[in-house]
């Protein structure tokens, strides 16, 4: 079987196109594949799709290839213009690559499957291309993945932000809660924000006024834009955060009265544990503290006594629950408790709310991990761009309908 033979069929190339060379240089370690139409061959223009026009020019084009072993390959044609009667003059599409791609179809498919699972200038390295080639190259397909998404039945979202950089510059990500999907990446945290996504959502066919439940933090912004621009929506706040809440209390409680108190000193992580987590000498740590008349243990039970909230069994019994216990909190006489129950006060439908949706961002926060875990691979990005591209990629769930 001729070379020329060989690669013809390992290509699937079909008429008029056909292989009239291939050389391989052992020193440069490379593969060039010839490629050409048959003489007088017809093409379909690009733009309207009329066939049977005719070439009117070439130009000559090359596309790096899958690797032939260990050595670079690179398809190399004269890519005809053709005249069509209704377009003017064309130049037609290749069947091997997109147009103003220098890659071919199968390049570029290895290189978003090895992006899915490693940063891009890692990819870069082991191909041996410029990472901002690679990043066109997933812009595009990240690009139409979600050209094709389908929001229609999207009807609840968790809303979160997540550092793009250490210290400055946020994106805000918006996740359909049914298909733990990222929808929406967006720079900034502010109210903004969510009318972008609702703008966004209308795009894929999704209705802003059918989101029916929100989970977000207590962000002013985030709950000012989910008035404005969710209109429909009921909105829990997420029980983690408003732990949290509790938590820093009495973790500043701690803070201060270990100032007198030198025992409390390394204690920190005992105070802010779940009790289920508490390791051997953490649980000690607090059975010897627990009777001490210490201010830091009894913001501790009023912490304890919060997470219980959650426990209850219907609506109804968490209000009355959550009632007792900001009684409680705001008579406790610790400064931090009394703040964090009062936030609690202002947040009470939303909070109370959590048992009519039992909805919380955990998802989101798993999706803020995958995130983080990329962007710490990569040693972070070059722009924004780039950031809610990996986003997509590695929590959009897309169609990227990548070649074959």
């Amino acid at each position: 079987m001729r070379d020329t033979t060989l690669m013809q069929q390992a290509l699937g190339l079909t008429p008029p196109w056909t292989v009239v060379r291939s050389d391989f240089d052992t020193a440069a370690g490379r593969l060039d594949v010839e490629i050409d139409f048959t003489p007088a061959s017809r093409f379909a223009c690009p733009n309207c799709g009329a066939a049977d026009c005719p070439a009117y020019d070439t130009q000559r084009k090359t596309w790096r290839h899958l690797n032939f072993f260990q050595h670079q390959a690179y398809l190399t044609a004269r890519v005809p213009r053709v005249r069509c009667e209704t377009c003017g003059i064309r130049q037609v599409n290749v069947p091997w690559a997109r147009p103003d791609s220098g890659f071919t179809l199968l390049f570029e498919a290895m290189v978003m499957t090895l992006v899915s699972a490693m940063p891009v200038a890692a990819v870069a390295r082991i191909v041996d291309e410029h990472d901002t080639r690679l990043w066109r190259v997933v812009h595009h397909y990240v690009e139409e993945g979600r050209a094709r998404l389908d929001a229609a039945a999207v009807s609840r979202v968790a809303i979160d932000e997540t550092a793009a950089r250490r210290g400055h510059d946020y994106i805000s990500l918006f996740v359909d809660l049914d298909q733990a999907r990222v929808l929406f990446a967006t720079e900034g945290k502010d109210a903004a924000t969510v009318a972008a996504f609702a703008e966004d959502l209308a795009a894929h066919g999704g209705d802003p006024a059918a989101i029916a439940e929100v989970c977000i933090d207590m962000s002013p912004a985030f709950i000012k834009g989910v008035a404005e621009s969710l209109p429909e929506a009921a909105v829990t706040f997420d029980k983690f955060h408003a732990v949290k809440i509790v938590n820093d209390a009495v973790d500043e409680v701690r803070r201060e009265e270990q100032k007198s108190r030198p025992e409390l000193k390394k204690t920190r992580y005992a105070w802010l544990r779940n009790e289920t987590n508490l390791s051997t000498g953490q649980r000690e740590t607090i059975d010897s503290l627990a009777h001490s008349n210490l201010k830091t243990a009894r913001a501790y039970q009023i912490r304890l006594t919060f997470q219980a909230f959650y426990q209850q069994p219907s609506r109804q019994d968490a209000e009355a629950f959550l009632k007792t216990w900001y009684f409680w909190a705001t008579h406790s006489r610790l400064q931090p408790m009394i703040d964090a129950a009062r936030t609690v006060k202002r947040h009470w439908d939303g909070i109370l709310r959590w048992h009519d949706s039992k909805i919380a961002n955990g998802l989101i926060e798993g999706i803020n991990s995958l995130v983080q875990a990329a962007k710490a691979k990569a040693r972070g990005y070059r722009s924004i761009r780039n950031l809610k591209a990996m986003v997509y990629l590695v929590a959009g769930k897309l169609d990227l309908r990548l070649p074959a």
